[in-house]
Protein backbone atom coordinates (compact mmCIF):
# COMPACT_ATOMS: atom_id res chain seq x y z
CA UNK A 1 0.00 0.00 0.00
CA UNK A 2 2.31 3.01 -1.02
CA UNK A 3 -0.91 5.71 -0.06
CA UNK A 4 0.59 8.67 1.42
CA UNK A 5 -1.17 7.55 4.59
CA UNK A 6 0.53 7.12 7.94
CA UNK A 7 1.54 3.34 8.59
CA UNK A 8 -1.01 3.02 12.13
CA UNK A 9 -3.97 4.38 9.42
CA UNK A 10 -3.11 2.08 6.99
CA UNK A 11 -2.63 -1.13 9.62
CA UNK A 12 -6.00 -0.02 10.82
CA UNK A 13 -8.06 -0.09 7.75
CA UNK A 14 -6.44 -3.55 7.45
CA UNK A 15 -7.74 -4.68 10.53
CA UNK A 16 -11.42 -3.41 9.91
CA UNK A 17 -11.33 -4.96 6.74
CA UNK A 18 -10.13 -8.66 8.38
CA UNK A 19 -7.15 -8.95 6.28
CA UNK A 20 -5.61 -12.52 7.73
CA UNK A 21 -2.06 -11.01 7.92
CA UNK A 22 -0.53 -7.62 7.57
CA UNK A 23 2.93 -7.29 6.21
CA UNK A 24 4.98 -4.43 7.16
CA UNK A 25 8.50 -3.80 5.49
CA UNK A 26 9.93 -0.76 6.87
CA UNK A 27 13.67 0.23 6.25
CA UNK A 28 15.50 -1.94 8.75
CA UNK A 29 13.40 -5.10 7.07
CA UNK A 30 14.46 -4.24 4.48
CA UNK A 31 18.37 -4.07 5.71
CA UNK A 32 17.97 -7.41 7.65
CA UNK A 33 15.60 -9.23 4.51
CA UNK A 34 12.62 -9.80 7.15
CA UNK A 35 9.09 -8.43 7.53
CA UNK A 36 7.52 -7.87 10.35
CA UNK A 37 4.09 -9.92 10.18
CA UNK A 38 0.80 -9.35 12.53
CA UNK A 39 -1.84 -12.32 12.15
CA UNK A 40 -5.52 -11.33 12.40
CA UNK A 41 -7.21 -11.63 15.37
CA UNK A 42 -3.34 -11.36 17.40
CA UNK A 43 -1.95 -8.23 18.82
CA UNK A 44 1.37 -9.88 18.60
CA UNK A 45 3.85 -8.78 15.75
CA UNK A 46 6.59 -11.10 14.85
CA UNK A 47 9.95 -10.30 12.60
CA UNK A 48 11.10 -13.11 10.18
CA UNK A 49 12.63 -13.80 7.10
CA UNK A 50 10.52 -13.52 4.17
CA UNK A 51 11.37 -16.90 3.39
CA UNK A 52 9.79 -18.36 6.69
CA UNK A 53 6.61 -16.36 5.71
CA UNK A 54 6.12 -18.25 2.95
CA UNK A 55 6.92 -21.36 4.53
CA UNK A 56 4.51 -20.69 7.38
CA UNK A 57 1.79 -19.48 4.58
CA UNK A 58 2.65 -22.83 2.86
CA UNK A 59 1.83 -24.94 5.67
CA UNK A 60 -1.46 -23.39 6.70
CA UNK A 61 -2.36 -23.50 2.46
CA UNK A 62 -1.60 -27.10 3.27
CA UNK A 63 -3.25 -27.72 6.10
CA UNK A 64 -6.71 -26.71 4.37
CA UNK A 65 -6.47 -27.81 1.07
CA UNK A 66 -3.40 -29.83 -0.20
CA UNK A 67 -4.41 -29.41 -3.67
CA UNK A 68 -3.90 -25.60 -4.09
CA UNK A 69 -0.75 -24.90 -5.09
CA UNK A 70 2.40 -23.39 -2.83
CA UNK A 71 3.59 -19.94 -2.79
CA UNK A 72 6.58 -19.67 -4.91
CA UNK A 73 6.05 -22.76 -7.18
Amino acid sequence: DERAEKVGYKIREAVMEKVPYVVVVGEKDMNDKTVTVRKRRCEEQEAMSIEKFIERLNKEIDEKDPDVPKLGE
